[in-house]
C-alpha cells in the first residue's frame, strides 16, 4: 500500500435549484431532532450546574 495522497479541487458543481432547495429542505428537517437532542442535554447540565450554585 503506497501513502501517496492526491489533493483534489471541486471548481463547479452542475445542479438543477430544485434539487438544491429538496436538498436544503432536507437538511433543515435533519436537523430538527439534533437541535432537540442537544437542547435536552443543554438542560441537563444547566440543572446540574444551576442546583450547585444554589
Amino acid at each position: 500500500m503506497s501513502d501517496d495522497k492526491q489533493k483534489v479541487v471541486v471548481t463547479d458543481i452542475q445542479m438543477p435549484f430544485m434539487s438544491m432547495v429538496i436538498f436544503m429542505v432536507k437538511w433543515i428537517v435533519a436537523s430538527i431532532p439534533a437541535f432537540f437532542l442537544l437542547g435536552i442535554i443543554a438542560s441537563i447540565f444547566m440543572g446540574i450546574f444551576g442546583g450547585m450554585m444554589m
